[in-house]
């Protein structure tokens, strides 16, 4: 007998994914988050509250594919004056170039449940290709009935290769915030109807 969980997923090397189909980021389960280091001796962590994403998962699963927006004006530090400044035309410019936009391009299975996920993100008018270390962390119904899978991604850019160039020399040497930027993301998605 095939249990109501087991239409909506399947083995594929040796894991348990999703079935085939369309699914969007829980908005209610997800960080899009982010860490610059600041003054070269400490890390500043912020997230992006508001964010949407469409995942394909083909029915060979290294031709899914993901879509997101990001709107730049929920960037979170939780420091208002230095949100303020992360929205002003030195950095995101989010009044002009209001999302960051994510484009899948390919999926490569790295080992178990790890995957490289190639993409193209574009941030203000800039489109670089990048690639996300993303690890799949499982699949299940949640007690509402809906068919959901977890994952967790990241990667690292530089900031400078997207416009992102403001910065203060400090006298001590270095700058006040550094090129690199990690990008750390986690989240449920859930099956559409």
């Amino acid at each position: 007998m095939t249990s109501s969980i087991d239409a909506v997923t399947r083995d594929w090397d040796g894991l348990t994914i999703p079935a085939a189909g369309t699914y969007a980021l829980d908005v209610a389960h997800k960080r899009v988050g982010f860490v610059a280091r600041h003054m070269m001796v400490s890390k500043v962590r912020g997230e992006f509250n508001e964010a949407t994403a469409t995942i394909t998962i083909a029915e060979d699963p290294l031709q899914s594919s993901v879509v997101a927006t990001i709107q730049a004006a929920s960037i979170d530090t939780t420091q208002a004056d230095r949100d303020a400044h992360l929205r002003s035309p030195e950095f995101l410019d989010s009044e002009k170039f209001p999302t960051l936009e994510f484009r899948s391009t390919g999926v490569k299975s790295r080992r178990g449940n790890e995957f490289v996920l190639t993409g193209e993100l574009s941030i203000k008018d800039v489109t670089r290709p990048v690639e996300l270390e993303v690890e799949f962390e499982g699949v299940g119904r949640s007690p509402f009935g809906q068919d959901i899978f977890g994952f967790s991604a990241s990667t690292e850019i530089d900031r400078e290769e997207f416009g992102l160039t403001w910065n203060v020399a400090l006298e001590t040497g270095g700058v006040l915030v550094s090129r690199k930027i990690k990008i750390e993301i986690e989240g449920e998605a859930v099956r559409q109807a």
